[in-house]
């Protein structure tokens, strides 16, 4: 299947119409004649790119495991800033959702996964969803858009003192408010209802520090929210798969196994 826009007629706030005034999931369905669980993936790039490494592959990696996924083209600065990268990932679960059923995807075994500030809009997912609006025109909009699951890597989590600041900036401008860095501190934000989370990091990650995993699996626990963390003690930022590194590169059957244990 090719691409799929999430807004066919066009994206609310659209300043164009070009590819990236229009964001869209890109899906990698395993077509066995079986229901599945199915991942939206956010790949990162501080809210100013999305790093290709952090999309096709991650989507056949969940292939490989019997699970189809959807790599999210969301929209970035310059020309968007906060809501427009949120709405993108809340249009994307509630659309797959949606068409469970023609998908073959199993309607609440739908989960996100994000690396670096692709983590934070995962997270910021996974922390600020809702129900959604049975009066709604259009009926995806009806869909909740709480996702089953969370898989944070390397992720951006606090805009507070372990903040990333360039992720930071590209999503909420030069000067954010004191209340937008709070609300998009989504370790703040962690609720009994927040789904269950896997995450990993590296202890010396020298652009998005280690803290931000540990802010959010201290909420988590405090929460009693079921969580699996994994920190390796060394590796650089962006590994995505990490093929490069076998000491870090288990983060994939770990968490693969962790998937199949919610019943993925």
């Amino acid at each position: 299947m090719k691409e799929i826009l999430l807004w066919p007629d066009g994206a609310p706030g659209a300043k164009g119409n070009t590819k990236e005034d229009m964001p869209s999931i890109v899906p990698y369905i395993v077509n066995d004649g079986s229901s599945h669980g199915a991942i939206i993936v956010c790949p990162g790039g501080g809210y100013v790119t999305r790093a290709p490494h952090e999309g096709e592959p991650v989507a056949l990696w969940l292939n490989s495991i019997g699970i189809s996924a959807f790599v999210l083209n969301y929209r970035v600065a310059p020309s968007y800033r906060y809501p427009y990268p949120f709405l993108d990932v809340q249009r994307a679960i509630r659309l797959v959702r949606y068409h469970a059923a023609d998908w073959h995807i199993i309607p609440d075994r739908i989960g996100v996964l994000g690396f670096s500030a692709g983590g934070h809009l995962a997270s910021t997912l996974g922390t600020h969803f809702d129900s959604g609006c049975p009066d709604a025109e259009d009926p995806i909009d009806r869909v909740a858009c709480r996702p089953d699951a969370m898989m944070l890597c390397y992720p951006v989590i606090t805009f507070g003192e372990y903040r990333h600041h360039g992720s930071m900036v590209s999503l909420l401008g030069d000067i954010p408010s004191d209340d937008m860095i709070r609300f998009l501190s989504n370790e703040l934000h962690v609720s009994p209802d927040t789904p269950p989370t896997f995450l990993w990091h590296t202890a010396d990650d020298q652009a998005v520090p280690v803290e931000n995993s540990l802010l959010f699996a201290g909420a988590l626990s405090r929460c009693g929210v079921p969580f699996e963390m994994h920190v390796y003690p060394h590796g650089r930022h962006g590994l995505g798969l990490a093929l490069e590194d076998p000491s870090v590169s288990s983060w994939t059957e770990l968490c693969g196994r962790w998937l199949k244990s919610l019943g993925f």
